[in-house]
């Protein structure tokens, strides 16, 4: 089943179900788009552009977000938490009178929650703790420790950076045992590539 979805592509901002994702509104077309989210069922398809252009090219998988914090200042801009809900794929883009763009969209349905098998998790944590330790980044591993499975590797997917192609890769694949081997990957390469990136000339 498509349901009509307001779309913001914001490049490099992604959204994984189940996670969250603060955001600063001020371009005009965006608070409009807000406004109108808050009037109706709280919804807004985080989606990244697709190379340049006005308006891009979109990707056509992103995630659906629900407005779970909102605060409106006095001169119309938002900040906001938005909630993933769910994956959506992009049937067409419509044709609108809004400033913000409205896209046909199928949404994944809601299952429960997915888990990893004893060696995934360990395998992903254990890399997790290695780029840490090299990229100087200061992690609470008690606190990870106690993520579930699902919490764990798309709250990384969404944090980790990484590039927006790979992001994107994360995002787009289909169950969480084939993107915790992927994050796995993409933190060994990061890795490598990270320290020798002053002789990649």
């Amino acid at each position: 089943m498509t349901q009509r979805l307001s779309v913001f592509p914001l490049g490099g901002a992604l959204l994984f179900p189940r996670m969250h994702l603060p955001l600063h509104i001020f371009e005009p077309r965006y608070r409009a788009m807000v406004s109108d989210a808050l009037a109706r069922d709280r919804r807004i398809g985080m989606v990244q552009p697709r190379g340049a252009g006005d308006p891009p090219p979109l990707f056509e998988i992103g995630c659906v977000g629900r407005i779970v914090d909102v605060e409106a200042m006095e001169d119309g801009r938002y900040d906001l938490v938005l909630e993933g809900i769910a994956r959506f794929r992009i049937v067409r883009e419509l044709d609108v009178a809004t400033a913000f763009r409205q896209v046909e969209a199928e949404i994944e349905a809601v299952g429960e929650p997915e888990t990893l098998s004893l060696g995934e998790r360990a395998s992903i944590e254990m890399e997790s703790r290695r780029f840490a330790d090299a990229q100087g980044y200061a992690v609470d591993w008690e606190a990870v420790s106690r993520l579930d499975d699902e919490s764990l590797v798309n709250g990384i997917a969404q944090i980790a950076p990484f590039d927006v192609a790979a992001k994107q890769a994360l995002l787009e694949s289909d169950g969480l045992s084939p993107r915790a081997d992927m994050i796995v990957q993409l933190m060994q390469f990061f890795g490598r590539h990270g320290d020798d990136v002053g002789t990649l000339q």
